[in-house]
């Protein structure tokens, strides 16, 4: 009696030969863990200095772990989820109606986390003499109500700063000559340290701890106080950007950071997400001079 092994031999070949695809797929693209893999998170560019030292320890901590950070301006981190170019991102702002319509009718669901406060800071020059400002004289600058030699800087036309300022002005356009957009944070402050006659607007974040290439240049700017005249709590008083001012509310012009994550699982995107929440990245934004969401608690040990 002659067995026919033909169909045996095919099978375990058509077996080997899926098994091999699977696995060859596996090796093409990797799924992301908690704390393992690679994924690529969209982020607004007015936050990369405290970002990346929150990336620094993270990475630290967790080897195997590779979140990388694609900093743009927060209009261009905005379309890169609509377009599903990525699935996490970081902004300082929530998504809108319109924007949650889009992830919605993708069935995508956002799993949004606030970490922390920023304040929109307002320099000038170490040799003016403007040391404070109102919030409605800012407004009337803006809008070009108010006669003023004083060139205005910020960082660019695509920014979340400027989306920002926008907001508060109800303007949909700064068209004054006097109003210029450069291309980034850092030049800002740069072009303030060499112009006497000129106010920047850029992010606390930048203010605090910066690199060498820019290091001087904030040495040679300082800080203007800003009063609320609408303020219920201190309206005739100026408050330069704080810990203490920002938790309190008296400092009028800040802004949240929220990390975004639509991937539906809890992939790396959602460690990441979690480590900036945690008590450990939490203790990072206050080291900053950043304002955390959640004030990490202090523990005394009392000797008798």
């Amino acid at each position: 009696m002659k067995i026919n092994c033909k169909p045996l031999i095919l099978g375990v070949t058509f077996l080997a030969l899926l098994q091999s695809c699977q696995q060859n797929k596996s090796k093409k693209a990797p799924l992301d863990g908690f704390i393992t893999g690679t994924t690529k998170i969209s982020a607004d560019e007015s936050f990369a200095p405290i970002l990346d030292e929150e990336l620094y320890v993270f990475k630290a901590s967790y080897p195997e772990a590779n979140p990388v950070l694609d900093y743009k301006p927060e209009a261009e981190v905005v379309n890169d989820l609509l377009n599903d170019k990525v699935r996490a991102v970081i902004l300082s702002r929530n998504l809108d109606t319109t924007e949650m319509g889009v992830l919605k009718r993708r069935t995508l669901t956002a799993d949004v986390n606030k970490f922390a406060i920023d304040a929109v800071a307002l320099i000038v020059n170490e040799a003016s003499a403007d040391t404070t400002i109102s919030l409605k004289q800012i407004k009337s600058m803006l809008l070009g109500q108010s006669n003023t030699d004083k060139n205005i800087v910020f960082d660019n036309p695509n920014s979340s700063l400027v989306r920002y300022l926008k907001d508060i002005t109800g303007s949909k356009e700064f068209k004054q000559k006097n109003i210029y957009a450069l291309s980034s944070s850092k030049e800002v402050i740069k072009y303030v340290s060499t112009h006497p006659n000129s106010i920047g607007i850029t992010g606390f974040a930048w203010l605090n701890d910066p690199d060498k290439d820019y290091a001087d240049a904030v040495k040679k700017v300082k800080i203007v106080g800003v009063k609320d005249e609408n303020s219920k709590i201190a309206p005739n008083e100026y408050f330069k950007p704080s810990q203490n001012t920002l938790v309190q509310h008296l400092y009028p012009l800040s802004r949240s950071l929220y990390m975004i994550d639509c991937t539906g699982r809890k992939g790396l995107a959602a460690g990441f997400a979690s480590f900036l929440a945690s008590e450990r990245g939490q203790r990072i934004i206050l080291k900053s001079g950043l304002l955390p969401d959640s004030i990490p608690s202090r523990e005394i040990n009392l000797i008798h």
